[in-house]
């Protein structure tokens, strides 16, 4: 099984990035590939700028990295209740390409932030936006209060009911 995960913050130290690393690494027998949003940086979208360079060849570098995994883990960071801007933005020039973004791909969909309420608002949008966009999520998991829930230098959740929750959450669904 190949997966891809990667964090929707451009964020170089992203919490988002790390979470999903770290899911990822939850399944057994599994190709793991996590990409950088960085690695996906393009101009902000508009028709206007569409029509000067047509489509972009990174959004369709992003959605060839979709279509090669068998699943994907997504971890969103909440930006003021909503997407990264970074995220959005490339959601908007794949969507140009192929408005069915996430290829019909099983997908554990995650978000933390620093807060108590773990990305909340974010994966209540995406829970009823990426569907749209053809994802088929099997499992949502949010992970509160980031700094005092996972262990960076360790790459963990230190949790450890939130850790058996996330563990339970992949053995019941994948």
């Amino acid at each position: 099984m190949k997966i891809i995960a990667f964090g929707g913050s451009p964020s170089k130290k992203s919490i988002n990035k790390k979470l999903a690393t770290y899911a990822s690494g939850l399944f057994e027998n599994a190709q793991v590939e996590v990409l950088d949003l960085n690695d996906y940086e393009m101009p902000l979208f508009s028709v206007d700028k569409e029509a000067t360079i047509g489509q972009h060849s990174l959004a369709k570098a992003f959605l060839d990295k979709i279509a090669s995994a068998d699943l994907l883990v997504v971890s969103l960071a909440e930006n003021n209740g909503n997407y990264s801007a970074a995220f959005k933005n490339t959601v908007d020039w794949c969507s140009r390409i192929n408005p069915k973004i996430f290829q019909e791909k099983t997908m554990l969909l995650m978000a933390t932030s620093p807060g108590a309420r773990g990305g909340a608002s974010v994966l209540e949008i995406a829970k009823n936006n990426f569907p749209r966009f053809n994802a088929d999520i099997k499992a949502v998991f949010s992970l509160p209060s980031f700094n005092e829930n996972f262990d960076v230098e360790k790459g963990e959740i230190s949790n450890v009911e939130l850790r058996n929750e996330l563990v339970k959450l992949i053995a019941d669904n994948f």
